[in-house]
């Protein structure tokens, strides 16, 4: 029987149970501030993560412009916040 380190055995857990897409949600919502810094998130609500889609609600139509003009930069900084493939699309509203 293979040796794993705890952090080793809770990944495998994650990926075995398909709990990990949910964990991902939980964690983009709670640390969405940090990834996107404070003026981002203060305008920004109910963040949903749904087979890799993030759908991202704003009231603000200049920032729903710039989140739409700067959607790839977007994913590109929470995928290497995440230090994996988290989002693939996404979709403001």
């Amino acid at each position: 029987m293979p040796t794993y380190s705890i952090g080793e055995a809770l990944s495998l857990l994650l990926e075995k149970s398909k709990w990990k897409p949910k964990v991902h949600e939980l964690r983009l919502r709670s640390e969405w501030e940090q990834i996107t810094g404070k003026t981002i998130a203060k305008y920004t609500r109910n963040l949903s993560l749904h087979e890799r889609k993030l759908t991202i609600f704003t009231d603000v139509a200049a920032l729903k412009q710039e989140l739409l003009l700067g959607k790839e930069q977007l994913m590109q900084t929470i995928n290497r916040y995440f230090e994996e493939t988290v989002v693939t699309e996404i979709q403001v509203r």
